[in-house]
């Protein structure tokens, strides 16, 4: 005879279990607020950046001011907010993933000094931390006012003495996330630095400490770190301020870095983007190099997964940039003047060849037309020519345009053929798009603005004359 009794009771011990291990998973965050009653309040996470805010659970405040987030699934880890009405004003909050059942009560007064928090050793240690912050930066604050020798011994023992406590801090919690956290948002601390022949300090060992250690805080295999506002400005300030910005150094700090992320999926695929779009259209000459390489290497190759569609759009882009970046040769272009004579780009006898593709109903063309005609009257004794080039084919509004705005002296073409995409041929997306070529034709500048154009150029004719 089976003994049912026992089955069923081993059954009904699973299915406890399987309830007890769902409610372990999910959260139960409560909060007392003093000041609000019979409010709606939000909470969600950081993520990448302190802008984007990723909301996960809403609760509306009792008549005492208690609001309760639950639920049954787990949140992701990370460092939370919780939202008051109108989003004037907030509390953040640890979510390591580990403490899944946190009280805390705080009065929006003073949110630092005044929260008390239990279920959560993560958030204890974190708002110690903000205490004691805040505490030395009022003193400091309250110093600084002052011009006395001790008043400046006593910020720097201040100073000194958070220093000393942060160390202890991070150290005897070591492992827990809001040690991890609390580094991700710090610079790495440099070591005493040696000494050059001369007795100063060698500042470029420095450089290359500070930047082979700038990411050594961050655990890229942990998936809570993107929930948090530290990779972005991280990665921004990496790339704006440790790398040199040609497109060799560029690259390969951004396979280093995309190597880094990898362990983390979603990570990787936003850092790919992140890296390639700041390339695409950049803020520094000649760097749209790297947006050709990051296609190539990290799209088109199928290591990001992509849509064909979206594949097939960087593969055109990619097919018209590789022949227009810097240090090409311009491709040949010939096109009509107005008095129905060929005019090529490559016969121009010119120390440098300006460029410059409008359209004659485009505003913002009518607007760098003088300012074009200034610096080709101011620059044309130099050897400077200009060659303005109608993307439109109304011949009637061409000529119109040309009179209108006195620029009869340049060189004026225009694609009688009407055979010409000067988008996907010569990446003109907007107008006016500027180039700038040497007296081979060789780029040495794109989608240059009017308005730079001189500075550019005796920055250029300075950095070539000092490499004679």
């Amino acid at each position: 005879m089976r003994d049912y009794t026992r089955t069923s009771l081993l059954l009904l011990l699973a299915v406890f279990g399987l309830f007890s291990s769902a409610y372990s998973q999910g959260y139960h965050i409560e909060a007392t607020i003093k000041g609000f009653r019979d409010s709606s309040f939000v909470i969600g996470h950081y993520n990448r950046n302190a802008s984007q805010f990723v909301p996960k659970d809403t609760a509306k405040a009792d008549a005492n001011g208690k609001i309760v987030f639950e639920g049954k699934t787990a949140l992701p880890g990370g460092l939370y907010v919780i939202l008051f009405p109108g989003n004037q004003k907030m509390i953040e909050l640890i979510y390591s993933g580990k403490e899944n059942n946190i009280a805390l009560e705080a009065d929006t007064a003073d949110v630092n000094t005044s929260i008390k928090i239990t279920g959560s050793k993560e958030n204890e240690l974190f708002y110690d931390y903000r205490k004691e912050l805040a505490k030395g930066s009022k003193e400091i604050e309250a110093l600084s006012k002052q011009t006395t020798p001790e008043a400046q011994a006593r910020i720097r023992t201040i100073q000194e003495g958070f220093g000393t406590y942060r160390k202890k801090l991070l150290s005897e919690n070591a492992g827990t996330f809001t040690s991890q956290l609390l580094k991700m948002s710090a610079d790495p601390e440099i070591p005493a630095a040696p000494k050059l022949a001369n007795g100063k300090t060698d500042s470029m060992w420095v450089f290359n400490y500070y930047k082979a250690h700038y990411w050594d805080a961050f655990d890229f295999s942990d998936p809570r770190i993107v929930n948090t506002p530290f990779f972005e400005p991280k990665i921004e300030r990496y790339f704006k301020n440790l790398v040199v910005q040609v497109p060799d150094s560029i690259i390969k700090d951004a396979d280093l870095i995309v190597k880094k992320v990898s362990p983390n999926k979603d990570l990787k695929a936003w850092t790919v983007f992140y890296i390639t779009n700041q390339y695409e259209n950049p803020k520094t000459v000649g760097t749209e190099a790297v947006w050709v390489y990051m296609a190539n290497k990290y799209y088109l190759s199928g290591e990001m997964g992509v849509s064909d569609d979206v594949k097939k759009r960087i593969a055109e882009k990619v097919a018209t940039m590789k022949d227009l970046l810097v240090n090409k040769t311009f491709p040949a272009l010939t096109l009509t003047d107005p008095a129905g004579k060929k005019v090529s780009v490559q016969a121009i006898d010119a120390n440098y060849t300006v460029l410059f593709f409008f359209a004659p109903t485009c505003g913002h063309c009518k607007e760098a037309s003088p300012v074009l005609k200034a610096f080709y009257d101011k620059n044309k004794a130099n050897g400077i020519k200009v060659m303005a080039i109608s993307t439109e084919h109304n011949i009637e509004e061409w000529k119109s345009f040309v009179k209108t705005y006195h620029l009869e002296e340049l060189i004026n073409g225009y694609d009688s053929l009407n055979q010409i995409d000067f988008n996907r041929k010569f990446d003109v997306v907007t107008t006016p798009t500027i180039y700038v070529l040497d007296k081979n034709k060789k780029i040495i500048a794109r989608k240059m603005p009017v308005e730079q154009l001189e500075d550019f150029l005796n920055y250029y004719q300075n950095k070539m004359a000092r490499k004679l």
